[in-house]
């Protein structure tokens, strides 16, 4: 076993440093110069203003995190001027209704916001978690508090929160004070729009609960409160009304489509009497399953804009409250919704999904009746997270050599707001399909690698699982970075499979809940196992010299790779994975299923095969990482050791689970790419240096 840790790379001290060391917007970056690859300049968290045509975002920089702002007739420039990869996020944007403030949070975790705050830095003192807000005209942000998921009102008040409380800072007003302490964490906060309630849900773990308060009042009213969740509310346009969505997760070994497991109710703000006004019947779509933006709108027209399962896919259905009746399809066909939000007119319908091609995200519009969707651009990019600033549409844009940048659609194009580069020398992703042992039909899409073959080749095996891979940069920068190396690899000779597998979204229910995935035997491990079959049945494979790679669900995929397969995974790199599924089994089952359960977690997981692994593996991990527990690789490191199989390692002290400092990237993919190399990669010019040597002999004698 050899442990090789690259060294940390110096933070930058100063914005005249930081800019001399970036590829400068507008630029392109070789794509075989991963360090450049990794910094170009990447957007997220798209927000626009209700009233006005202007939006707000963040950059990142090479982990210079700013927030920038542009739009109709606003020049995009930032607003805030950070000036070093500190691993301190910024998040929670939130513009004001006229455009003239922006609320951001800084420090803390995104994903996590009312957990423990990451010092990826390896500060004396951590960071807190602040909210800021700046004017749009410019000046130094303004420190209102700790806290997070800021939210403007009419009147120009903020409402934000901290821990388990909200808080609100009036307009004119220098403090915030606190209004509401709660026993559960606070989400989908909101004002009414006369901007006098507050409507919110109360998470407390296993049920939630949508509430409402009154801004001077005394006490927090919860609507018809019950053992379910309460998600996504939302008022009706003239604030009298609330509905949202309740639901219930199926059993443990339950079929999700043998009952209905979610309604839409709708509550009275003045009385709080609550009625259901929709429920999903038994069968397919009969289990929740929203998407990652806001899922439930109020339209003008009074109908609520709501997804649903029910052929299958992922589609967009309207209910009208007033008529009453069946749910009615706006979208429909074989293709999914990925997100969704009501146009500016308050009745049409625009989302983003995989219509045309399986593999790429676009935009799209459809009327209030549904029928034909109509695509918002003709540029032939992924388009993802669209948002709306008065009547003007902005999103985030990718394609195949340029990672997120925010465009205005503007008269049937894609206009850039903020900065762009571009990857050059990139190699075009192909989208191939075949199918696994079982017959399920999986989608790829191939990096061929560059050069004369036979070529070593590389399964690459995303996280999620719930996630699409496509032919393109991804709008997640997780999945940007990824993108990226796997270009890099491609550059470098490698032949690449990028594997959608089963369990991950794009292709529809039935292969997203397919039977006997992850702790129920695994059954995603075939597609992942046949697309190195695949790989090493091509003419131009090197057979012997396919290796595996992948983080988080993807990292539990490469460890069963190489624990059931050493036989055809030569090698692999394992971020932050999954190495033991064994987890507590539900009091619900009887004793001898309870048993069963645990025996299969354990078939399920990369410890169930152990004994079989033979081939050395790269193990990279941050120990503050509160999605995978650092303990799996603990774990995992000290079996492989029983074993004398080898293995490198590469830790991260403090770092959460997506990295939060791009330097502790660049070192994971040098780590990653210099392995992958020494691990699968024939040595160059070997015959070379052959006769060199012989040569050498030769003169000696």
């Amino acid at each position: 076993m050899t442990r090789r840790i690259p060294p940390r790379l110096p933070a930058l001290f100063s914005l005249a440093f930081a800019l001399a060391m970036l590829p400068q917007p507008g630029h392109a970056a070789p794509v075989g110069d991963i360090d450049a690859a990794l910094s170009m300049p990447f957007a997220s968290g798209l927000v626009g203003a209700s009233d006005a045509p202007r939006f707000a975002w963040v950059e990142d920089m090479a982990g210079l995190r700013n927030v920038w702002i542009g739009g109709e007739g606003e020049a995009a420039h930032p607003v805030t001027h950070f000036t070093a990869d500190d691993g301190i996020e910024i998040y929670g944007l939130a513009r004001s209704r006229d455009g003239r403030r922006i609320a951001f949070t800084r420090g803390g975790d995104a994903e996590f916001p009312d957990g423990a705050i990451p010092n990826a830095d390896h500060g004396a003192e951590p960071p807190k978690q602040e909210l800021f807000v700046v004017d749009a005209k410019g000046g130094k942000p303004k420190l209102v508090g700790e806290g997070h998921d800021a939210v403007f009102a009419a009147d120009g008040a903020l409402a934000f929160v901290h821990h388990h409380e909200i808080w609100l800072l009036k307009p004119g007003s220098g403090k915030a004070e606190r209004i509401v302490t709660l026993e559960g964490s606070v989400g989908n906060l909101q004002f009414s729009p006369d901007s006098r309630t507050l409507l919110f849900t109360d998470n407390r773990g296993d049920h939630a609960f949508a509430a409402l308060f009154a801004l001077g009042g005394k006490q927090v009213r919860y609507l018809a409160p019950g053992l379910a969740y309460a998600s996504d509310p939302t008022f009706s346009p003239d604030g009298a009304q609330v509905a949202f969505i309740r639901f219930v997760d199926p059993p443990a070994g339950g079929d999700p489509k043998a009952a209905s497991y979610w309604s839409i109710e709708v509550a009275d703000v003045a009385s709080g009497a609550t009625r259901t006004v929709w429920r999903a019947p038994t069968g397919p779509g009969g289990h929740y399953a929203g998407t990652r933006q806001q899922n439930l709108w109020w339209t003008a027209d009074n109908r609520l804009l709501f997804p649903w399962e029910r052929e299958g896919w992922r589609h967009v259905y309207a209910l009208d409250l007033a008529r009453g009746g069946e749910a009615q399809a706006l979208t429909a066909g074989q293709f999914e919704v990925e997100t969704f939000l009501l146009a500016s007119d308050k009745r049409s319908l625009l989302f983003v999904g995989n219509v045309s091609q399986p593999d790429m995200h676009a935009l799209w519009r459809v009327g209030p009746e549904g029928g034909s969707p109509q695509r918002v651009t003709d540029d032939t990019g992924i388009e993802s997270y669209p948002a709306l600033g008065g009547a003007s549409v902005a999103m985030i844009a990718t394609d195949i050599a340029r990672p997120a940048h925010v465009v205005l659609a503007s008269a049937g194009h894609e206009k850039a707001l903020g900065p762009v580069d571009t990857l050059e020398g990139v190699t075009a992703p192909q989208p191939v399909t075949y199918r696994a042992a079982d017959g399920v039909l999986v989608h790829a899409q191939l990096f061929p690698g560059k050069g004369t073959g036979p070529h070593p080749a590389l399964v690459f095996v995303h996280g999620g699982p719930s996630r699409q891979m496509l032919l393109g940069f991804n709008a997640m920068d997780y999945y940007s970075n990824a993108y990226a190396m796997n270009q890099h690899l491609a550059d470098k000779g490698f032949t690449v499979l990028s594997v959608n597998y089963r369990s991950g979204t794009g292709y529809g229910t039935a292969f997203r809940d397919a039977p006997g995935i992850a702790r129920d035997g695994a059954s995603e491990y075939r597609d992942v196992l046949a697309g190195g079959k695949w790989l090493a049945a091509r003419a131009d494979v090197d057979a012997k010299r396919i290796g595996i790679w992948g983080g988080s669900w993807g990292g539990y995929l490469t460890a069963l790779a190489l624990a059931r397969n050493s036989d055809l995974f030569a090698a692999g790199v394992d971020f932050h994975g999954v190495h033991t599924m064994l987890r507590p089994v539900p009091d619900s089952l009887a004793p001898g299923d309870q048993a069963r359960a645990r025996d299969l977690q354990w078939s399920s997981s990369p410890f169930g095969s152990l004994d079989q692994w033979r081939s050395p593996v790269l193990i990279i991990h941050g120990d503050d990482d509160h999605n995978v527990d650092f303990s799996q690789s603990v774990l995992l490191a000290r079996e492989l050791t029983a074993r004398q199989v080898p293995y490198e390692d590469l830790v991260f002290p403090n770092e959460r689970h997506g990295f939060l400092r791009h330097a502790d990237w660049l070192v994971s993919y040098r780590a990653t790419d210099d392995f992958l190399t020494r691990r699968l990669m024939p040595p160059r010019n070997s015959r070379l240096r052959l006769i060199v040597v012989v040569a050498g002999a030769a003169l000696a004698r």
